[in-house]
């Protein structure tokens, strides 16, 4: 993969295919590959664009940062638009999964005009108010030292997870600890980015995605049936959506 420079954070990524640029932004605790290779999209894109799929910040063969002030949505966002910059790309699609799906409207906000269509795969509106305590146990369960100490099982689940692929715990711990405030319902109202939003009928990880398709003008939301946060970026149905939404979208 190569790599380049984002203000001091060296970033992995993979370019494959010719055409229009499409952006892949994976989700937390995966890898560009994982999330899309694996997955048969940058296969099935690149036979028609240019697919860029860095390894976000703290994760895959990129830089993984210790300290929470390394995250934070703004800070990964901007990689991105720095990646699109090094490799010359004015405007693209941009299609993020989960974490990345957080990312993604982070630029939508900041950098309208950088993207023609986006596409926000496994989320819904975080309005702030989710259990923090949660969160908190996640962070210590990747510092534990003893995986056999971790009480809680959804930190547990979320550790398992981080250790089926080559993670280093404590930048995941560092990137929950960043700062992550909810979006502004205003500013989502003012969206004229056209949008498709894809979840599974069984994610229970994110929560109700309909009120997240109210927020933004025009955003189309396609439900995958019978599939959850894990199976959802693999199902057929998903690629269809979003080729068939980036036909219907004017360049």
């Amino acid at each position: 993969m190569p790599v380049f420079d984002s203000r001091g954070i060296k970033i992995h990524y993979q370019d494959v295919g010719s055409g229009e640029a499409v952006v892949l932004v994976h989700g937390f605790a995966s890898t560009a590959e994982h999330n899309w290779g694996g997955t048969g999209w940058i296969a099935a894109l690149s036979e028609k664009y240019r697919v860029i799929a860095p390894d976000v910040r703290g994760h895959g063969l990129s830089d993984k940062p210790h300290s929470p002030e390394a995250y934070g949505y703004a800070s990964m966002g901007a990689d991105v638009t720095s990646l699109m910059d090094h490799l010359g790309i004015e405007r693209a699609v941009l299609i993020g999964y989960s974490m990345g799906s957080s990312i993604a409207i982070e630029l939508m906000l900041s950098h309208p005009e950088r993207f023609r269509a986006i596409v926000l795969g496994g989320i819904a509106y975080d309005d702030g108010l989710e259990d923090k305590a949660d969160r908190h146990a996640i962070a210590e369960a990747y510092r534990a030292d003893d995986p056999a100490t971790i009480k809680s099982p959804v930190a547990k689940a979320y550790r398992r997870f981080a250790e089926s692929m080559p993670n280093d715990l404590k930048a995941l711990a560092a990137l929950i600890d960043g700062e992550r405030a909810p979006f502004d319902p205003a500013r989502l109202a003012a969206v004229r980015t056209p949008v498709l939003i894809v979840v599974g009928t069984n994610d229970n990880a994110i929560g109700d995605p309909k009120p997240l398709a109210k927020m933004v003008p025009g955003a189309r939301l396609v439900m995958l049936e019978g599939r959850d946060h894990l199976t959802a970026p693999a199902d057929p149905g998903f690629k269809k959506a979003v080729l068939e939404f980036l036909e219907t979208v004017p360049i």
